[in-house]
Order: structure tokens, then sequence, then C-alpha cells
């Protein structure tokens, strides 16, 4: 499935004094009725959507749905297959922040009454990119909670994480054929030298990225991780709860890749920006080993929109080349349909930076990527169509991740 995606994060800062609703700055919610035209005019049926959860789950029991109705049904006029992302970096006011316990059962009876309202949909990003967010939240302290600690890394992880579980369990028990599309920012950490120390703590690094999607997975965490998880708050009953939980049967698995995902762990320790040096299809081969769950490419762009073209390409060719050495990968998305507001600082303040990063800029007018982009999705749209269905390579995945659970916990 090709698809793009209209940018929806609305984290809060300065303890809820500003929100950085992306909605509202690409001016999506005056505009939403034109972006789902633009979707199908490009040739896509596939849209990752973020209804604004801050404006719609009010309270317990409390659901304003009135923007998402029109929306949803104008959707489904158009034929528009709607990946709803529910949890996107932010939460509503009166939840607070990740530190917030009452997180997780909070979003599952979101996610309970959000699949009875509407029953037609079918795919889902319970929570989004839940290593980032737990990461920029309460570990670099740029969002939400803003902490710079472990142990507030580590509660927000485990709340992210429990979150996801109890939300797909809901969201099965109402429609058992959903199908979850988990996405998670594709990251590696290299070590700039053989100092001992320096290949120590890209090894924890690239040991911690996985620990959300190893909670949510039932994957054992490694032990030196194990250790790092029960220092810093997470009790060992917890961390049992989740390794008999299974909600990966119906899971695709989705690697989000940007230029500045891969990291060098330099001669401080520090981690700096490297670019593209591996690539997409070396970490997400990293993940899929890992999981062996059907792959899904669910963000990339680039800031430099005179580069865009070329980065679409090797996106593509990335995808193309993991396919042909047997990964079952569903899906392709650019990211985001229009201009986004703000991510070259990564959200850290309200400036009204204009990133050019959309399909089209946000007068709605076309550039040049998304002309490649719909030539592509043309080119390839029945080589795609030819691969082995969505269904089928999650019964295949499945299989092969029943045994290897019964190895890693016998």
């Amino acid at each position: 499935m090709f698809a793009t995606g209209i940018e929806c994060s609305y984290p809060t800062l300065e303890g809820g004094r500003w929100r950085m609703d992306q909605m509202a700055a690409c001016g999506h919610y005056r505009h939403w009725r034109t972006d789902l035209q633009l979707t199908r005019d490009l040739g896509l049926r596939y849209l990752r959507y973020g209804p604004p959860l801050h404006l719609i789950h009010r309270g317990p029991d409390q659901y304003d749905w009135a923007f998402l109705d029109e929306v949803a049904a104008e959707m489904q006029r158009l034929g528009i297959v709607p990946i709803m992302d529910l949890c996107h970096f932010g939460l509503p006011d009166w939840l607070q922040n990740f530190q917030n316990p009452e997180v997780p059962q909070a979003l599952a009876d979101y996610a309970r009454a959000f699949t009875r309202r509407y029953p037609w949909v079918r795919f889902y990003t319970p929570v989004n990119e839940m290593y980032v967010c737990a990461k920029l939240s309460a570990l670099e302290g740029l969002w939400n909670e803003q902490r710079r600690d472990e142990r507030a890394f580590v509660t927000a992880v485990r709340h992210l994480a429990r979150a996801s579980v109890l939300m797909m369990q809901a969201i099965a028990d109402e429609r058992p054929d959903a199908i979850f599309v988990n996405s998670e920012s594709g990251e590696f950490y290299q070590p700039c030298c053989p100092d001992p120390e320096i290949r120590r703590i890209a090894a924890f690094e690239n040991e911690r990225r996985f620990l959300p999607l190893d909670l949510l997975y039932a994957h054992p965490v490694h032990e030196d991780t194990r250790a790092y998880l029960f220092q810093h708050g997470m009790p060992a009953e917890e961390y049992a709860w989740f390794m008999h939980q299974d909600v990966r049967r119906r899971a695709i698995l989705g690697v989000d890749y940007y230029e500045w995902n891969e990291k060098l762990i330099d001669s401080n320790g520090h981690a700096q920006t490297l670019g593209e040096l591996f690539g997409w299809y070396a970490i997400a081969s990293q993940y899929y080993q890992r999981y062996r769950r059907p792959m899904m490419h669910t963000e990339t762009n680039r800031m430099d929109a005179r580069d865009g073209p070329r980065w679409l390409w090797r996106q593509w060719h990335n995808v193309e080349l993991i396919r042909q050495a047997g990964v079952p990968v569903v899906g392709f998305t650019w990211y985001s349909l229009t201009d986004q507001v703000d991510w070259d600082i990564a959200l850290r303040e309200p400036l009204g930076n204009v990133n050019p990063v959309g399909l089209f800029d946000l007068n709605r007018d076309p550039r040049t990527v998304g002309l490649a982009y719909q030539h592509l999705v043309d080119l390839f749209q029945a080589d795609l169509g030819e691969a082995p269905s969505i269904e089928a390579a999650l019964e295949a995945t499945s299989e092969i991740a029943t045994r290897e659970a019964k190895r890693h916990h016998a």
C-alpha cells in the first residue's frame, strides 16, 4: 500500500502553556476537504491520519466526535483507507503527560470508544513512535513532562508500551480483524572508535532503542537493559506481565527513517547526527530480524525540498532491495502530504518555521517531490499489488514469531 499522512503531532511545552498542534499550524483544520482530495488525486488510497486526541478525548468517558465525524464521512465517500493514529506525541490536558499512571487505561478506553464509533476503520496505529515520544518527553526534556532523567524515561516507556498493548486488545475485542501498524523510528548508534567505553555506550543505545517494542511484542529484553529497567522503577511483575501478552499476530511493524536517524557516538560519549550511512535497508533489517513482523516504511521526508525527489527514490530502492531479500514489506509512505512547521527545531518552541517536506506546500500547490511520488506510484502500483497480501504476510510471520517465542521463553 502506497500512503502519505497528515502531520498531526500535538505535544505540549512549558507545563501545558503551549500546544504544538501541527494540524492547526499546517492548516488542516481549515483545508481538510482539500487535503483528502489531494490524497486521492495523487493516486493514493491509504492515509496515515491522527485525529486530534486532545480535542476529542475531553475527560473520562467524554468525547467530542464532531470534527472527526465529518472527516470520516468524507474519507468513506472518497474511498480513502485511513491508518488511524490514535496517540501522536501528546495527551489531552486532563491526562497531563506520560508520567501519569492513568494514561494506559485512559487511552485503552479511548481506543474502544473510537472503534465503536467508527466500526468500518480497520487499520490502527495505537501509539506513534513510542521510543521517540519517551526520549524527547522524559530524557531530553523537550515536550510534555519535559524531564531529563532515566527514571522518567523508563516510566514513559512503561506507560506508552502498556497503553499500546491495552489499546490493541480493546480494538481487537471490538474488531477482531483489525490490523495494527506499529510505527517506530528506525534508529542506529555507531561507535566512533574502538574505545571500550564508547562501544559500551553505542551497544546500550542500540538495545535501548528497542525497549518499547520489546515490551509491546513480548520480546525478552537484553539482560543489561532489563537490569536498567528494574533499576529505574519497573517492577519485575510488570515486566513479567508484558512478556505474557501476545498482540503481535495482527501487527505490521512500521519503521520510520530520516536523515538524522543514524547517530555517531563521539569520543566524549555523545550522540551526533551521522546522516544516511547504512540506510533504511540495513536498519529495517535489524528490526525485522528481531521481531519477524511484516514491515512498512511508515515515514520519510527531506528538509531540503530540492533533494526531495532523490531522497524519495533512494528510500523506495531500499524498500525494493529488502523485499528482494525476502522481507515482507507491505507499504511505503512519504510523510507528510503538506509541509510541516517547526520540525527543524523538533517542535521545541512555536517559531512558525515552515519546513518544505510535503508533497504539497501550505498553499496546497504541488512540490516536485509530490509529482515524483505520483510517478513512482503509477510505475510500481501493479508491482506492489503482486506481492503477497497483508493477510498472507501476517499469517506467515505469526507462525515464525510463535516458534521464536517458544524458543525465547523456553
